[in-house]
C-alpha cells in the first residue's frame, strides 16, 4: 500500500460515480474511425487561443485577474496527456471486458465490483473521447494495436484466475495513477507559477485539471479494490506484476508520440 499512499501525496477530490457509457464506444468500427481523428466543432483548443489586448465585451472575463498564456511546450503537454488518458482508458475498459465473465463465472459475487470498475472506466473513456474531439487532439495511431493487446491481457489474467485478474487492475491502476498524478503535479506548477504573476489559469484549464484529479482518484479506487480482492495472492505475483507494469509504461511512452 505505500505505493498508493505515494500516489495520493497530491490534494485529492471527492469522487463521484460516472453514468455507464453507450457502448458504441467499444465498437470496433468506431474506434478504427477514431484512430484516424475527430471531427469537432470547436474552432480551436483553447490553449491556442490568441489573447487580444483589447477583447470585446462580450469576450472580457468575469475575474479581473489577466489570464495564464499557455507556451509551446506546454500546449504539447495537453495535447500529449490527452492524447495518452484516452489511449489508456481504451485499454482498461478491453481489459475489464475481456476479463469480467471469466472472473463472475466462478465468483459471481464479483459481479457487481466488475460492473461498477467498467462503468467508471467507460466514463473516463467518454470524457476523454469528447476531450480529443472538442481540442481537436490527434488520437495515437497505435489504437489498433492497444485494443489488441489490451483484450488479450485481460482474457489470459481472467483465466489465470481472480487473482491474476486483481493483480493485472493493481498493476494497471499503479501505473496510470502515477501518470495521472505526474499531470496533475504539472498543470498545478502552471497554477502555482500564474498566481506568482498576478494571473490566473483558464476557466476551462481549471475544469481539465478538476477532471483528471477527479479520474485519478477513481482509478486508485480501482487499485484498493484489487488488493481487497487478493491481488497480491496471484501466483506468479512479482514476475506478473512486474510485466504488465512495465508493459503500461511502454504504452504511454509511445502513445506520448505516436
Amino acid at each position: 500500500m505505500k505505493t498508493v499512499a505515494a500516489l495520493r501525496r497530491c490534494p485529492l477530490t471527492h469522487s463521484y460515480r460516472t453514468s455507464p457509457l453507450v457502448f458504441d464506444f467499444l465498437a470496433p468500427s468506431t474506434l478504427r474511425h477514431s484512430s484516424r481523428g475527430y471531427k469537432s466543432t470547436a474552432k480551436t483548443p483553447f490553449w491556442d487561443k490568441s489573447h487580444d489586448a483589447s477583447p470585446s465585451p462580450d469576450t472580457i472575463p468575469s475575474s479581473s485577474k489577466p489570464k495564464y498564456v499557455l507556451s509551446q511546450k506546454q500546449r504539447e503537454f495537453l495535447d500529449s496527456a490527452l492524447r495518452v488518458n484516452q489511449a489508456g482508458e481504451l485499454a482498461a475498459t478491453l481489459i475489464y471486458k475481456a476479463q469480467t465473465p471469466q472472473v463472475v463465472r466462478s465468483h459471481p459475487h464479483l459481479r457487481p465490483l466488475m460492473k461498477h470498475m467498467y462503468d467508471q472506466e467507460a466514463g473516463h473513456l467518454s470524457t476523454f473521447n469528447q476531450m480529443v474531439a472538442k481540442h481537436q487532439v490527434r488520437p495515437t495511431a497505435m489504437y489498433p494495436i492497444w485494443e489488441v493487446a489490451a483484450t488479450f491481457l485481460g482474457w489470459s489474467t481472467g483465466a489465470m484466475g481472480r487473482e491474476a485478474a486483481m493483480a493485472c487492475t493493481e498493476a494497471v491502476e499503479t501505473e496510470i495513477g502515477s501518470h495521472y498524478n505526474e499531470q496533475v503535479r504539472e498543470i498545478l506548477s502552471w497554477q502555482a507559477e500564474a498566481e506568482r504573476r498576478g494571473e490566473e489559469l483558464d476557466d476551462e484549464l481549471k475544469d481539465m485539471l478538476a477532471t483528471f484529479r477527479r479520474i485519478r482518484d477513481e482509478e486508485l479506487e480501482h487499485l484498493d479494490h484489487a488488493v481487497e480482492n487478493d491481488a497480491k495472492e496471484a501466483r506468479p505475483y512479482d514476475p506478473l506484476v512486474s510485466v504488465i507494469r512495465l508493459g503500461c509504461r511502454a504504452a504511454i511512452n509511445i502513445s506520448e508520440k505516436v
